[in-house]
């Protein structure tokens, strides 16, 4: 598989910054009706592995390849004494975008299709080291898809269960991802504190900005904790043996 042909197509795809005219063509897309929901036949042939239907559900894969919108979050480790805003625990540092139809369907191809991207079996001795989580929103359902590295893995939150796996094979995969969408980053702000029904959490006009209190910890600092986070946990990882693979996976 030439992983650098497919993935120079998604890095075309995203383009290198997001303007507040595509938030809000996306945001007015979803009060439209429009033939988008109809799959092509060459859709309906891509389909999950019958091993991420197991592990994460046939909904939740439903939810990821059926997808309306793909929002995206540039994540921390997760950390019991922050008390910021979160996706899965997990504290959030950036928004990074909403992903079209077709960036979406490259990456259910190529993350959850492709069995020569992900080892099923065999188990990584590395901390999970998060970045990205997409979150993927079919109707009113949705699930979380996290992206790690270096420790290269991917797991999928949906319906209260998470579910792990090894991306090691598929490391290139995820790093080209997370290259083209770390240079779409703006900062997060509670779309609740800005009255907006998507979440996006991005400062669209001057009145949104002057709601926000400047209060909030600033972000850098937690960027700092988290590396320190990440290296103890490497240290300990050392002595006990535990990795990413230790999650509690979805039953």
């Amino acid at each position: 598989m030439n992983y650098k042909f497919w993935f120079a197509v998604l890095c075309a795809m995203l383009a290198p910054a997001f303007s507040m005219a595509q938030i809000n063509s996306g945001a007015a897309s979803l009060g439209q009706m429009d033939n988008s929901w109809k799959k092509t036949e060459a859709e309906q042939k891509t389909q999950p592995l019958p091993q991420f239907v197991d592990a994460s559900g046939r909904l939740a894969m439903k939810t990821i390849f059926e997808a309306e919108q793909v929002f995206c979050y540039e994540v921390f480790p997760q950390d019991p004494d922050y008390n910021g805003y979160t996706l899965e625990g997990f504290p959030i540092r950036g928004f990074c975008g909403v992903l079209n139809k077709e960036v979406r369907d490259v990456i259910s191809k190529h993350f959850f299709a492709l069995p020569e991207v992900v080892d099923f079996e065999g188990s990584e001795n590395c901390v999970m080291q998060p970045k990205i989580i997409l979150r993927f929103v079919h109707g009113v359902d949705y699930a979380d898809v996290l992206l790690s590295s270096p420790c290269h893995a991917v797991a999928i939150f949906y319906g209260g269960g998470v579910s792990a796996y090894n991306y090691k094979p598929g490391a290139e995969v995820i790093d080209t991802m997370l290259n083209s969408l770390k240079e779409r980053h703006q900062d997060f702000v509670s779309p609740a504190l800005l009255n907006q029904v998507l979440p996006i959490g991005v400062i669209r006009n001057a009145e949104q900005r002057k709601m926000i209190s400047k209060n909030n910890e600033p972000i850098r600092k937690w960027e700092v904790k988290a590396k320190e986070n990440v290296k103890k946990q490497e240290e300990e990882l050392k002595k006990q043996s535990t990795g990413w693979n230790k999650l509690k996976s979805r039953m």
